[in-house]
């Protein structure tokens, strides 16, 4: 199960056609179903039991969306500001090196694992149903990624590559390093820039998410979306090897 190269390239207008999906929900229509977003179902939930009351209950959902969000652009910057933001953000896979610096000597797929997390937070604002779909839909899409990356690197690099996948885990992170530094030095700056929409979507859930407004939240994601754009200009182009 991995992605072909095409899919690769586009796997950024893949990931966004999935959002989307999960947004919109269209399914709901035609089942008549209610447009109550995940976080309230979520707090909804442990009011009824009387556990805690709603109010507090809903604080508790979006924390943790900020929480998720928060997580994700961390991990995200971190490994862009190793791998370099230009290698991310290329629809061609490089493989002429092995970066084991940073969170690359903990986990192979920091970035993955960065969306896969950052998913969570967005499903808050989705429909349950379309909050389902999106967390699989873009778990599955991840993991034929990652094959086809693995896949990829494993041809080109050998023994090595296939050493260093030996070692370090895949997607649970490891709390101690796995194999020795390689000395990468991280570009912070460019790492930050390249990640500013996942930097955008916490600081939505930060700032908006006391409004109790799903909508005023997906405004802010749908603005740090194109504030990515604008960014992406400044990201310096990969090297091509002649």
């Amino acid at each position: 199960m991995k992605a072909t190269a095409l899919e690769f390239r586009f796997r950024y207008l893949i990931h966004a056609i999935i959002y989307l999906i999960g947004f919109i929900a269209p399914w709901n229509y035609a089942l008549h179903l209610d447009s109550v977003r995940t976080w309230q179902f979520l707090a909804a939930w442990p009011a009824r039991s009387g556990w805690i009351n709603f109010s507090i209950s809903t604080i508790t959902v979006l924390l943790a969306g900020a929480l998720c969000a928060l997580l994700a652009a961390s991990i995200r910057t971190w490994g862009s500001a190793y791998l370099g933001t230009s290698v991310v953000k290329d629809g061609a896979m490089h493989g002429d090196r092995i970066v084991a610096s940073g969170p690359y000597r903990h986990l192979r797929n920091p970035l993955y694992l960065g969306t896969f997390i950052h998913t969570l937070a967005l499903a808050l604002l989705m429909p349950p149903t379309g909050a389902i779909f999106t967390i699989l839909a873009i778990g599955i899409e991840q993991l034929r990624l990652i094959g086809g990356e693995e896949s990829f690197l494993t041809a080109g690099l050998g023994d090595s590559y296939r050493d260093y996948c030996a070692k370090v885990p895949r997607l649970l992170p490891s709390l101690t390093p796995r194999v020795p530094d390689s000395e990468v030095h991280p570009h912070w700056g460019t790492g930050f820039l390249g990640e500013i929409y996942f930097w955008g979507t916490f600081l939505s859930f930060a700032t908006l998410g006391w409004r109790y407004n799903a909508l005023l939240i997906i405004q802010g994601v749908v603005v740090s979306l194109g504030l990515s754009f604008v960014a992406r200009a400044f990201v310096p182009q990969p090297e091509t090897k002649q």
